[in-house]
């Protein structure tokens, strides 16, 4: 009984590791071609409904920027509803510094580059990727 036990326990997560195996991933390259300049690095990050707004993405980067352009590119993604978020960090400090208005002093962009008076929302930035590979220009 044992033996049968273990023997069921083994297939099935042979199976299961196998079936995760299966599933395809994309690669969303993310292109930013207008930085004011090249101070600091740029800190970007893709996200979902969860984690937009809220810190970390579910996969991130920081790029150095090199006269004024910017190229990164987030692998090995599966297919769902993201967002792109980037912060010209140029003090290196790894956060957005803001006025005593509260005004960003950086310059930071999103997918879909929407026009905003007051803070982004995720269905302002969201994009789908499907079936391929994806091509994003962040604009600032």
């Amino acid at each position: 009984m044992k033996t049968l036990a273990l023997i069921l326990s083994l297939v099935l997560t042979t199976s299961l590791n196998l079936a995760q195996d299966n599933i395809e991933t994309y690669s969303i390259a993310i292109k930013i071609d207008n930085a004011l300049n090249n101070d600091g690095h740029m800190l970007i990050g893709l996200h979902n409904a969860d984690t937009f707004m809220k810190g970390k993405g579910i996969q991130n980067s920081k790029s150095k920027i090199t006269d004024g352009v910017v190229n990164i590119t987030f692998e090995n993604v599966t297919p769902g509803i993201y967002a792109i978020m980037v912060l010209h960090d140029a003090n290196d400090n790894g956060k957005m510094d803001f006025d005593t208005s509260g005004m960003p002093k950086e310059s930071y962009g999103m997918s879909n580059n929407p026009m905003l008076f007051g803070p982004p929302t995720f269905t302002d930035a969201k994009f789908e990727l499907l079936n391929e590979d994806k091509e994003i220009i962040i604009r600032f």
